[in-house]
């Protein structure tokens, strides 16, 4: 079976290693660089040797059917006769098929349908380096499944660079793992050319890649064009840059095929760019063609040195597509393609220095995506969490404690985690569980047909175009102005409509809102169908707009998402998001496709996120007491509430307190006096004396504050509050009788004034008096039972402080003589007496002489 004319591939020299290993353990790891032609060769010699059916599963659709393809023309086929695939919506078998290729994802399905995988006896996993969720699934799956029904079928993983050690481990035993064949590197050698920016660029930010970087690929390209043979294969990371860059190009089309390769395209014009041409070509890819393909006549790669990957917000339920530097793994899986068929060169958009700075492989998909899907397949496969399976790494639990709340709230799990008809319902559609479960609820309102259409639109957004509007897309393709796309879109329905209707029966199926009877089938417009579908899918996407004829919404999960300028949706009430990306450093969200919707079409899909309740609550400046009904995090209905429950306004008020402080009550004079006479009894005796500092009297007031909490409603009440009986309530009754003995709030001195004494500072109160009102007083007075001596803040005739002091004789025998030198001449009409122990206290002055 394996043909001559590929005999100088480098790996045909370890087939005979590789057919050994599986015929000794049954398994093997294979590490065979870029252009070694493992893809193809290696199911060709395993069919050679051993009977039976080998399964062939690739990450990607398109190298899927070009492997098939591939190896097919070497036997010189057509695909459907000894080697077909499967990829979604697209099968080419026959009854002679040995070698079919799938997609992983498509073989994790047979693998939950038919665990035995009957008639299959070699299992072929190729680039598990690109660790995908459906390839660390399949892998995880076959391991089990020869562990425990199938010790025969032989199992093969392949990877151009992959961590062998652990592989091995995965498919091997604890005693001995599975043995390792190194395929030489690749056949012709590539030469590295390092051509970074002349000019500094900036760093990737979410979607955004920096133009000047665009320029400088479009004149490095043109600079390989005019140093070197061959073709140019040109990676950049998504489907805008790659039309940038042609854009940049467009000129050279006179001269050169200027086409393009990416997972948008359709089929057919996919097939175009891998076939060879008639005259030289430049194809601009994204990373479909990192690996396993063969782009015929390319001699010279130019990398812009960037990846596009999804992460997920799991706070928001948000995926986000960001821009990141490529891996080392992945710049060496791109410059051997230049390689693949005669020597070639690769320009590297970056510089030696900075490749020395880049992560050695690339992040797995377990690490940062949605695993509401994965969690799924584990659920159906018997294992909730994972344990126990040949996971090349385990689930980070917080992404896998949000999906599974997810398919709980789908109720396709139970509380244990395991799956339930529902579940397997879902399952069974082959999409993401939140599709799946709005394609099945929704066929039951819309009809078959409307239903997957949308679905069809969600799964797959290569198909919806560039415009935000999903039912602007959705009359697009049904209108077929784009061939393509449409043919792609119109592939998924049928698969989507047959999946629904051989879907194992789930009784559970979600009601209509409120009990009502199903919408008739076909009834609602589209905008109304679609949205319905969205809400199924993503409740909590359901959105408000912020302020009449704007562009920013509330999701009713509750972020913030914003319109693109321009937008035809702009002004629209009420929205149902399929698409939105978080905006990297930014608090919302950026809205990528979406159907208008309206209230009762919110209300119905959201139907869960429902709820009322009455907020009493301080907001702000005062209580606020309201009746909401709210949708998530949107507010549908916001009335007063006219009778509240007291002890919640009870409740609001004293978080009032808290966060404005005792400001909010009317501290009188008497009321601040009493709280530092207290204050100063409790520095003085402490217990049982309360604290009555801020922190200690905000902590109480449910208790001090009681009869007038009690018939409070709102801030203008506890500005009423009498403070000074508030506070005595706090005071125990022995205490309070005796507050004035020992705190007294005026002293008398010698002329018979009541000054009053001040408590500011608890240990340190004050009495300020002038000094002539002192005469006679031998010592300073004494408070608290005579434990504390008052500061006496002595006082000249205007009131200005003349002596601070507690020992009023070291005062008269020293301090008094200077006071009196200094200011006798100026007060002519007080008296200075030289004894000031034994003179007439007075506080009025002399008369004037005549």
């Amino acid at each position: 079976m394996l043909p001559e004319t590929a005999a100088d591939l480098p790996v045909r020299q370890v087939l005979p290693a590789v057919a050994t290993a599986l015929d000794r353990t049954g398994t093997a790891v294979l590490v065979a660089p870029p252009g070694t032609g493992k893809t193809t060769l290696v199911p060709l010699a395993i069919a050679e040797r051993f009977e039976g059916r080998i399964v062939v599963a690739q990450p990607r659709r398109i190298a899927a059917r070009a492997a098939a393809r591939r190896m097919a023309s070497l036997l010189g086929e057509p695909v459907g006769q000894t080697v077909g695939y499967a990829v979604r919506g697209e099968r080419r078998t026959g009854p002679a098929t040995r070698i079919e290729v799938v997609t992983t994802g498509l073989l994790v399905q047979r693998l939950q349908h038919d665990p035995e995988l009957a008639g299959t006896t070699t299992l072929f996993l190729d680039e598990c380096h690109e660790r995908q969720l459906d390839s660390d699934l399949a892998l995880a799956f076959a391991v089990e499944v020869r562990a425990a029904l199938r010790p025969d079928l032989r199992l093969l993983a392949a990877s151009a660079t992959v961590e062998t050690d652990r592989l091995a481990a995965l498919l091997g035993t604890r005693a001995e793992p599975a043995p390792v064949i190194r395929a030489e590197s690749a056949l012709h050698p590539v030469d590295i050319l390092w051509t970074p920016p002349p000019r500094p660029v900036d760093a990737p930010h979410g979607l955004r890649v920096d133009p000047r970087l665009l320029d400088h690929v479009a004149a490095t390209v043109r600079r390989a064009l005019s140093e070197r043979a061959g073709d140019l294969l040109v990676f950049l990371p998504g489907a805008g840059e790659i039309a940038s860059v042609a854009a940049r190009l467009a000129d050279l089309r006179g001269d050169v095929d200027l086409m393009t390769l990416h997972g948008r395209q359709s089929s057919r014009e996919q097939d175009t760019a891998l076939q060879p041409g008639t005259r030289r070509r430049v194809v601009l890819a994204t990373a479909v063609a990192e690996s396993s393909l063969t782009v015929p006549g390319v001699r010279v790669v130019v990398d812009a040195g960037l990846s596009r990957v999804a992460r997920t917000d799991l706070s928001r339920g948000l995926g986000a597509l960001v821009t990141v530097p490529a891996s080392r793994a992945s710049a060496t899986q791109r410059a051997g393609r230049a390689g693949r068929e005669a020597p070639g060169h690769a320009y590297r958009c970056w510089s030696e220095a900075t490749h020395e700075r880049l992560p050695a492989q690339p992040e797995p998909e377990i690490a940062v995506a949605d695993l509401t899907a994965f969690a799924l397949q584990l659920s159906c496969w018997g294992q909730p969490d994972g344990s126990g399976l040949a996971l090349p790494d385990p689930p980070p639990e917080a992404a896998m404690r949000v999906a599974r709340t997810t398919l709980a709230a789908l109720d396709a799990v139970d509380r244990d985690g395991r799956v339930t008809p529902r579940g397997r319902a879902i399952a069974a559609i082959g999409a993401h569980p939140r599709l799946a479960r709005a394609l099945l609820d929704g066929s039951d309102r819309l009809g078959v047909r409307r239903a997957a259409e949308v679905v069809a639109l969600l799964s797959d957004e290569t198909v919806t175009g560039s415009g935000d509007d999903l039912v602007a897309n959705w009359r697009r393709l049904r209108a077929e102005t784009d061939p393509g796309a449409t043919a792609r879109w119109r592939a998924e329905v049928r698969r989507l409509r047959s999946a629904v209707e051989t879907a194992p029966p789930a009784s559970d199926r979600l009601a209509p809102a409120g009990g009502a009877q199903p919408t008739p089938v076909e009834g609602p417009p589209d905008d109304l169908a679609a949205g319905l579908l969205i809400g199924l899918a993503y409740p909590e996407r359901l959105a408000q707009v912020r302020q009449a004829g704007g562009t920013s919404y509330l999701m009713a999960g509750g972020t913030a998402a914003d319109l693109r300028p321009g937008s035809a949706l702009t002004g629209s009430a009420w929205l149902a998001i399929a698409a939105a990306d978080r905006a990297p450093g930014r608090g919302h969200a950026q809205i990528r496709l979406a159907a208008v919707i309206d209230e009762a079409t919110a209300r119905d899909a959201g139907a869960p996120l429902l709820h009322g309740q009455q907020e009493i609550a301080w907001s702000g400046t005062d209580v606020v007491a309201r009746e909401l009904e709210r949708l998530g995090a949107v507010i549908l209905v916001d009335r007063p509430l006219a009778r509240p429950d007291q002890d919640q306004v009870v409740t609001a008020l004293l978080d009032g307190l808290a966060r404005t402080g005792l400001s909010l009550l009317t501290w009188t004079a008497p009321a601040s006096s009493l709280r530092a006479r207290m204050a100063f009894c409790r520095h003085a005796y402490g217990d049982p004396w309360p604290e009555v500092t801020d922190e200690a009297l905000l902590a109480d007031a449910r208790q001090w504050l009681a009869p007038e909490l009690a018939t409070a409603r709102r801030r203008a009440d506890l500005d009423r509050v009498d403070v000074t009986a508030a506070l005595r309530r706090l005071l125990p009754w022995p205490q309070a009788a005796r507050l004035d003995e020992l705190a007294p709030e005026r002293i008398e001195v010698p002329s018979g004034s009541q000054i009053r004494v001040d408590y500011s500072d608890p240990q340190a109160p004050v009495l300020a008096v002038k000094l002539q009102e002192t005469f006679g007083w031998q010592t300073a007075p004494r408070i608290a039972e005579g434990r504390v001596a008052v500061l006496l803040h002595l006082l000249s005739p205007a009131g200005r402080p003349v002596a601070v002091t507690r020992d009023l004789q070291s005062f008269w025998r020293t301090g008094y003589q200077q006071v009196r030198a200094e200011l006798r001449g100026r007060y002519p009409r007080h008296p200075w007496p030289e004894d000031p122990t034994s003179a007439v206290p007075t506080r009025r002055v002399q008369p004037r002489r005549r």
